[in-house]
């Protein structure tokens, strides 16, 4: 059975940091296109960033600069690395993994991230 697991979220203080990690279990982790979704209350899901097969990356805008998403293929393990936090960072992540050719895709259960003073 697939799955995929976040973890790393938390209260923050706006400025700070925090790492999630999202592993992975049951699928060729290499083969996938990984990606860290978010959503805020009444809010649609959005993409923050992905990383592909080839460690190519894509950030939205309102994150570029200050997070990083990374892999490491032979843990089967995606991170993703939040600096200088805003409050209006605060959501819900979700690893997602979604195959390049088949289009088939798979979804944590989510992380939530809280950035208040």
């Amino acid at each position: 059975q697939v799955q995929l697991v976040e973890s790393g979220g938390g209260l923050v203080q706006p400025g700070g940091s925090l790492r999630l990690s999202c592993v992975t279990s049951a699928i060729t982790f290499r083969l996938y296109t990984m990606g860290w979704y978010r959503q805020a209350p009444g809010n649609k899901r959005e993409l923050v960033a992905s990383i592909d097969v080839r460690a190519g990356t894509v950030y939205a805008d309102s994150v570029k600069g200050r997070f990083t998403i990374s892999r490491d293929d032979p843990k089967n393990t995606m991170y993703l690395q939040m600096n200088s936090l805003k409050p209006e960072d605060t959501a819900v992540y979700y690893c997602n993994a979604q195959h390049p050719i088949y289009r088939n895709e798979h979804w944590g259960q989510g992380t939530q991230v809280t950035v208040s003073s």
